[in-house]
C-alpha cells in the first residue's frame, strides 16, 4: 500500500511537470504570433497612412487648382461688372442730359403754343371787330353761302352716294347668297313613289301571289301598299304615296323572300318586324340630322318625326336632305349678317317637319309643323323662324327671312329638283354653243350655275378691241335667244404667252 501510494504521488507530480512544460511551450508560441500580428498591423497602418497622406496631397492640389480657377472667374466677373457699371453710369449721364434737353424743349414748345394761341385769339377778336360777327355767326353765314353756291353739286353727290350705297348693299347680298350656294353645291338624289324588290325566281313570285292571290291580298291589307306583279322578270313593284309604308313593305317583303315561308300569319309577323326596324331607322336618321346640323335640345318626339322625312320626297328631292342642306345654308347666312345662328339652323332644319304627317293630318305642312313644334315645347323663336318660309305667316324676325332665303336657295339650286335639271343642262349647253359660234373663240365654260360664261379667245386672231366687242355681241345674243332668271356675266379672256428656253 505504501509503495502504491508512493508510485501514485510520483505519477501525479510527473504529470504536473509535463503540463507545466507544455504550457510554457504554448505561451511562447502565442507570444510569437502576437508579435507577428503586431508587426503586420504596424506595417499595414504605415501603408494606409502613406496612402491617406498621398490622397490628401492630391485632394489639396485639386482643391487649390479649383480655388484658383474660381478666383480667376470671380475676377473676370468683377471686371465685367465694373465695366458694365461704368457703361451704365455713362448711359445714365447721357439720359439725364437728354431728359434735361427734352424738358427745355417742352418748356419752349409750351411758350410758343401759348404765344400762338394768344395771337390767334387776338386775330379772332380783330376779325370780329372788323366784320361785326361772332365766330358762330360767321360759321353759319359761311355754311349757308356754301350751301347756296354748291346746292346742285351737293344734291348730285348725295344722289350718287345713295346709288353707290344701294349698289354695294345689293352686291354684298348677292355675294353672300352666291357663296352659300357654291359652298353647298352637292348633288341631291331623286326618289319616286314606287320601289322595286328583286326576287330570285318566278317560283318566289308565285309564292308571293299565293293561291287565288291570298298572300298578296294579305300583304296589301297589312302593309297598306299596292303590290304590282307584272311580266318583268326578277322584279316586283311596291307602290304607295306614303314613303314610310313603302319602305316598311320593302323590308318585310325582302325578309319574307329570305325566310321562304310566305303565308298570311308570317306576312303579319314580318310586316310588324319591319315597322320596328323602320322606326329604329327613322329615329337614327333624325338623330344623325340634328347632330350633323348642330341642333340640340329638341324633344325626342320631334326628332323622330324629323327622321320620317328621310322617306319623303318633294319634286324628286329628299326632304330630309333638303332640310339638312337648308340648315347649313341658314348657318352661313346668319353668320354673315349677324343673326342668331342656332335659331336660324333649327328653324331651317324643322321647316318642313309637317310634311312627315301631312297625309295623315289636314292642313298645310307649315301649319301642321307649327302645331307639332308647339305641342312638344319647341322654342318660340324657332317656330317664328320656320312658319314664314312660304309667306303664310309674317316675317317677325331676321331668322325668318334667313329660313325663307335658304329654302329658295336649296330648292331653286340647279340640279336640286328633278323638274329643273333638264332646263338647267339645256341652258348651259346653249350658253356655250353661242360663245363657241364666234370666230376666234378657243374654248368656253359656263360657270356659277349658268350665271357666268367664261370665253377664252386665240390672241393671234382676236385683239383687245375685238375681244371687247365680242363680249358685247355675245351678251346681246344671249339676251335675244335665251330665257334665264337674273343676269349672266360674259367674260372674254385674251391671254398671250411667249415661251423661250435657256440652254
Amino acid at each position: 500500500m505504501l509503495l502504491a501510494g508512493l508510485a501514485a504521488l510520483i505519477g501525479v507530480g510527473f504529470g504536473y511537470f509535463l503540463r507545466w512544460i507544455i504550457s510554457l511551450g504554448q505561451r511562447g508560441s502565442v507570444e510569437l504570433r502576437i508579435k507577428q500580428m503586431e508587426l503586420h498591423a504596424r506595417e499595414e497602418a504605415k501603408r494606409i497612412t502613406e496612402e491617406a497622406e498621398k490622397k490628401a496631397e492630391e485632394t489639396i492640389k485639386e482643391t487649390r487648382k479649383e480655388f484658383k480657377e474660381k478666383e480667376e472667374k470671380i475676377k473676370k466677373t468683377e471686371d465685367r461688372l465694373i465695366k458694365k457699371e461704368e457703361f451704365l453710369d455713362k448711359r445714365q449721364i447721357d439720359i439725364d442730359k437728354e431728359t434735361e434737353q427734352i424738358k427745355e424743349k417742352i418748356t419752349e414748345i409750351k411758350t410758343i403754343k401759348n404765344r400762338a394761341e394768344k395771337l390767334e385769339k387776338e386775330k379772332e377778336e380783330e376779325l370780329q371787330k372788323i366784320s361785326g360777327l361772332s365766330e358762330e355767326e360767321a360759321k353759319k353765314t359761311l355754311i349757308k353761302e356754301m350751301e347756296r353756291k354748291y346746292e346742285e353739286d351737293i344734291s348730285v353727290r348725295l344722289q350718287k352716294l345713295e346709288n353707290e350705297s344701294n349698289e354695294k348693299i345689293e352686291n354684298r347680298a348677292k355675294e353672300i347668297l352666291t357663296t352659300s350656294i357654291q359652298r353647298l353645291a352637292n348633288s341631291v338624289s331623286s326618289e319616286v313613289f314606287s320601289t322595286t324588290v328583286t326576287i330570285p325566281s318566278d317560283e318566289i313570285k308565285g309564292k308571293i301571289i299565293g293561291k287565288e292571290g291570298r298572300n298578296i291580298k294579305a300583304f296589301e291589307r297589312v302593309s297598306g301598299v299596292e303590290i304590282i306583279v307584272d311580266d318583268t322578270p326578277g322584279l316586283i313593284t311596291i307602290s304607295s304615296y306614303d314613303s314610310v309604308r313603302r319602305q316598311v313593305a320593302k323590308v318585310a317583303l325582302e325578309n319574307l323572300i329570305t325566310d321562304g315561308r310566305i303565308q298570311p300569319v308570317k306576312i303579319e309577323e314580318m310586316v310588324e318586324k319591319a315597322k320596328q326596324e323602320i322606326n329604329k331607322i327613322i329615329k337614327e336618321k333624325g338623330e344623325q340630322a340634328t347632330y350633323e346640323c348642330g341642333v340640340f335640345n329638341l324633344d325626342p318626339r320631334i326628332i323622330s318625326i324629323l327622321g320620317r322625312l328621310h322617306f319623303r320626297t318633294s319634286y324628286g328631292q329628299n326632304v330630309l336632305q333638303h332640310s339638312i342642306e337648308m340648315a347649313h345654308i341658314a348657318s352661313m347666312l346668319a353668320t354673315e349678317i349677324g343673326a342668331n345662328e342656332n335659331i336660324a339652323k333649327a328653324g331651317a332644319l324643322l321647316h318642313d317637319i309637317g310634311k312627315a304627317v301631312d297625309h295623315e293630318i289636314s292642313g298645310t305642312h307649315v301649319e301642321i309643323g307649327r302645331r307639332i313644334l308647339q305641342k312638344f315645347g319647341a322654342d318660340e323663336r324657332i317656330i317664328r323662324a320656320m312658319e314664314a318660309h312660304h309667306g303664310e305667316h309674317p316675317y317677325t324676325s331676321l331668322e325668318s327671312y334667313i329660313v325663307q332665303a335658304a329654302d329658295a336657295i336649296s330648292g331653286a339650286r340647279p340640279g336640286a329638283r328633278r323638274d329643273s335639271v333638264e332646263n338647267y343642262l339645256k341652258r348651259l349647253t346653249e350658253l356655250e354653243a353661242i360663245a363657241n359660234s364666234f370666230e376666234g373663240v378657243d374654248k368656253s365654260y359656263a360657270l356659277q350655275a349658268g350665271r357666268e360664261i367664261r370665253i377664252f379667245v386665240t390672241p393671234t386672231e382676236v385683239n383687245d378691241l375685238q375681244a371687247k366687242d365680242m363680249a358685247r355681241e355675245i351678251a346681246i345674243r344671249i339676251e335675244n335667244e335665251l330665257k334665264y332668271p337674273g343676269e349672266i356675266r360674259v367674260v372674254v379672256i385674251r391671254e398671250s404667252r411667249n415661251i423661250e428656253f435657256a440652254r
